[in-house]
């Protein structure tokens, strides 16, 4: 085999292993798991949304867990101020200067627990850092390890004492991701594991720092097509010019798909993307990019079936 075909096979092969140890932890949801392990090699962010209680919150302790990596939790109330995310600088009178004291984002991956609970000034005080991977305080910058990766959560709109999130900020998660609730099968599974405590703390840690950040330069290899590349492009075109969607895709969000899909191939033990990877990936990394015209929001379309009818509207390019 080539060196290309070999690295990603021993990709796959370390990706299903943490996969597998998260479904120690999270039962009966397989694709929701394997989702949130491509966005951290895409080099994304995620947000989970669902009402409480379906394990949103125990899937991004049980990802943290089966990384060896440095992660922070910010539980996001109304309260909470920018500097509380990010840091601030504190007077020392010793030496008579200001020292940064860094927040609970300069970890490899960050919790922010009910997201829009908070108000839309400390929801912006994450921008930077999920965008360019550093965060100014006083005029100064601090870069972010790597990797890094914030998985938020936040419960549906319509809950009391919740601030929606603005677009600018829905479009720097690369996916967006509903837990649902789980069969009757995994329920029992559940209760099973999570019956008495320490099913979490039991979780030891299978890939570390330094790995994962050799997985997502293996990821950037990936080769995509020029035909792949030219379906991708009028995935977003054909959203742009749908009757249903007022705001279509932005270039951003097809670099997204583009990120995401190479992260699937090289999940595959494929050195090559393929139209499939772009379709299994659009609604996750589109629907929540794309803002419906009033009549389809007042018709109460779902995202999900705009995307499915964008799907079907473009030629899958063939061999």
């Amino acid at each position: 085999m080539s060196a290309a075909t070999t690295e990603a096979a021993s990709l796959s092969e370390l990706f299903r292993a943490i996969v597998d140890n998260v479904e120690q932890v999270i039962q009966g949801k397989p694709e929701v798991v394997e989702l949130a392990l491509l966005c951290l090699l895409a080099e994304g962010h995620l947000l989970i949304e669902d009402v409480p209680g379906v394990g949103k919150t125990s899937l991004a302790k049980a990802l943290a867990a089966s990384l060896q990596c440095s992660w922070k939790r910010v539980q996001f109330t109304p309260d909470l101020l920018p500097s509380d995310v990010v840091g601030v600088s504190v007077w020392q009178r010793s030496s008579d200067t200001f020292e940064f004291r860094p927040g609970p984002i300069f970890a490899n991956l960050v919790l922010a627990d009910e997201i829009n609970r908070a108000s839309p000034k400390t929801q912006a005080a994450l921008l930077e850092a999920m965008e360019e991977g550093q965060v100014t305080v006083d005029g100064t910058s601090y870069r972010l390890v790597q990797p890094f990766m914030v998985l938020a959560t936040q419960n549906p709109i319509e809950h009391e004492g919740t601030f929606p999130l603005p677009e600018s900020q829905l479009d720097r998660f690369l996916m967006r991701l509903s837990m649902g609730y789980p069969t009757r099968d995994a329920e029992l599974q559940i209760l099973d594991t999570h019956g008495s405590p320490g099913a979490l703390a039991g979780l030891r840690p299978v890939c570390t720092a330094a790995q994962v950040i050799g997985m997502i330069h293996a990821v950037r290899s990936v080769h995509v097509a020029p035909a792949v590349k030219h379906y991708l492009v009028d995935v977003a075109d054909a959203t742009r010019r749908h009757p249903a969607v007022q705001l279509g895709m932005s270039p951003r969000a097809s670099l997204a798909l583009l990120r995401a899909s190479r992260a699937r191939a090289a999940a595959a033990g494929r050195d090559h993307a393929l139209p499939d990877d772009v379709k299994a990936l659009a609604e996750p990394v589109i629907g929540h990019r794309l803002l419906l015209s009033a009549d389809a929001q007042l018709q109460g379309l779902p995202v999900a079936r705009v995307v499915a009818e964008v799907l079907a509207a473009v030629p899958v390019p063939t061999r």
